[in-house]
């Protein structure tokens, strides 16, 4: 009996491979052993990092909101403390993009998160 190799379907699954890792140097971009191992590796660090990518944005809005209040005579925790207080529902995405382009807004709602504590 003919071993069958089933040809075009390992071709087809080496190409998507090959395909994946344009971009990659030297024996990592066209040694398919070498290519997967890299391939799922870069795979792994994709999924890990597009989670990352989330925190790394709060973590710079509330860098934000922290200079902001600040300026506006209030710590960072107070602030959010009392907007939680006075029931404002603004994320801290908005809070942010309010510091940065509208002062005068960030400085009326952290007068009235001072309000609430006082």
């Amino acid at each position: 009996m003919v071993r069958v190799t089933n040809a075009v379907a390992s071709r087809r699954r080496r190409k998507r491979l090959l395909k994946r890792a344009k971009g990659f140097v030297g024996d990592r971009k066209n040694h398919v052993r070498q290519t997967k191992d890299t391939v799922m590796k870069a795979m792994a660090f994709n999924y890990a990092h597009r989670k990352k990518k989330k925190a790394d944005f709060r973590r710079l809005w509330i860098i934000r909101i922290g200079v902001a209040a600040k300026i506006n005579g209030v710590s960072y925790s107070k602030l959010i403390n009392g907007l939680t207080k006075t029931g404002c529902a603004l994320n801290r995405k908005m809070l942010s993009d309010m510091a940065i382009s509208d002062p005068k807004g960030f400085a009326f709602i952290a007068n009235k998160a001072k309000a609430a504590l006082a």
